[in-house]
């Protein structure tokens, strides 16, 4: 299985992502993308690609013009950091602006690209949507997009969407995203590093605002890597194959670019699997213990791969409970918001762990007292070992069979 790595130590930036994809790719195969991407109903837009360098790295640089001219020159944005622009979103109706709507429209004029590119396109752009929505308090269908920045965000999206297709990847994973820090000027005057659609589209997802001031992560690349990424962490063992470099054009002490590493995950250890897990923590003094057990049930029915609670002593001496519940990084907003709905907290902790586990089954038995599940953990080499019966399919057993726990563990063991 094929594994893309992307890593984020200067930030991401749709551009930067599209230049560190096509150089994964031959130069033929680079030059056939762009030429489709310029054949495409993208008005007066244009796409090329150059050999750039920074801090002495050689990759390639995505530029994009509209009516002849670099796309960053229309922004009025002093983005300092990533690739130096980003495209503005502002809830406004005039001629100058589109819906999102009309954006998933134009996606879909683009009748030469596959399918499923023209659907990962439309789903990046409803991200940002989502998170522009949000940020202003306002709903999908009353977003707008600045014409200009529309135009280079649909190319950055579609080339990167059209890339990620081309080079087919099984997995795909990232690197914690450096932010930035300080503030940033846009449409709306100044606004903290990053950019509070940039923040919001982040949740979930490692990130941090490292040592160097400006706005090293944009929304399109926040989006772009919310969609495909779906692990986060330090790069895992691999055999390398590819290594592409996507050049920004700002300059800073640190090299300016997105690097992607394409290759086969090692299997240097079958015995075990290594994942990211996000743990979500709240902290309650006033709720009784039936509506905490309840909470709990709602969480795992939402998705946790866990549920517990921990008791405290808080502020005041007050007794209290520390609800937790372990996620996938893709479940964390609808665990969330099911903490934000079964309890009274006010507020939710994230923490990023890496885990590592052993391989895990459950198997159906049919004994003498009827089907019972046992849960299975075990390494490749057969060291380590362990089953369990199912406590459920345990208790079923008892009531049938008028017997207690115990005797009917003792039976399982004894005939198994």
């Amino acid at each position: 299985m094929t594994l893309l790595y992307i890593e984020c130590d200067a930030g991401v930036a749709g551009d930067m992502l599209c230049g560190a994809l096509l150089d994964l790719l031959s130069e033929e195969e680079g030059a056939d993308a762009l030429r489709l991407m310029n054949a495409l109903p993208l008005p007066e837009v244009s796409l090329a690609r150059e050999r750039a360098a920074t801090c002495g790295v050689t990759g390639t640089r995505v530029h994009v013009s509209i009516g002849g001219v670099e796309e960053h020159a229309h922004s009025d944005r002093t983005a300092s950091g990533s690739s130096g622009r980003e495209h503005h979103h502002h809830e406004r109706t005039d001629h100058s602006h589109r819906t999102l709507d009309a954006i998933e429209t134009l996606i879909d004029s683009f009748a030469a690209l596959p399918r499923s590119v023209r659907d990962d396109a439309r789903a990046v752009f409803h991200l940002i949507a989502e998170a522009e929505a949000t940020v202003h308090g306002s709903t999908l269908d009353h977003i707008h997009f600045h014409e200009v920045g529309t135009l280079d965000a649909v190319a950055d999206v579609t080339l990167a969407c059209l890339l990620m297709d081309r080079l087919a990847p099984v997995s795909i994973a990232a690197s914690p995203i450096r932010t930035g820090f300080g503030e940033v000027r846009c449409a709306h005057g100044l606004l903290p590093v990053p950019a509070p659609a940039t923040a919001s589209l982040l949740q979930g997802i490692p990130s941090y605002g490292g040592d160097l001031e400006g706005e090293f992560c944009t929304p399109t690349g926040a989006a772009l890597i919310r969609h495909f990424a779906t692990k986060f962490g330090a790069r895992p063992p691999m055999v390398i194959d590819r290594i592409g470099y996507g050049i920004g054009t700002k300059e800073f002490p640190i090299a300016n670019c997105v690097r992607a590493f394409l290759g086969e995950p090692l299997e240097s250890t079958p015995d075990t699997r290594e994942s990211s897990v996000v743990e979500l923590c709240c902290n309650i003094d006033d709720m009784t213990a039936e509506d905490i057990a309840f909470a709990c049930d709602r969480l795992m029915e939402t998705g946790a791969l866990d549920a517990y609670t921990i008791p405290l002593i808080m502020k005041k001496g007050r007794p209290g409970t520390m609800v937790c519940a372990l996620a996938a990084p893709e479940d964390v907003s609808a665990l969330e918001q099911a903490l934000f709905r079964y309890t009274t907290t006010l507020g939710v902790r994230r923490h990023l762990w890496e885990r590592i586990t052993l391989q895990r089954s459950i198997a159906t038995v049919d004994t003498a007292l009827g089907t019972v599940r046992q849960k299975r953990a075990r390494s490749a080499d057969g060291s380590i070992e362990r089953t369990k019966w199912e406590h459920d399919d345990l208790a079923r057993l008892a009531r049938e069979h008028d017997l207690t726990l115990e005797e009917v563990r003792e039976e399982l063991d004894a005939r198994i």
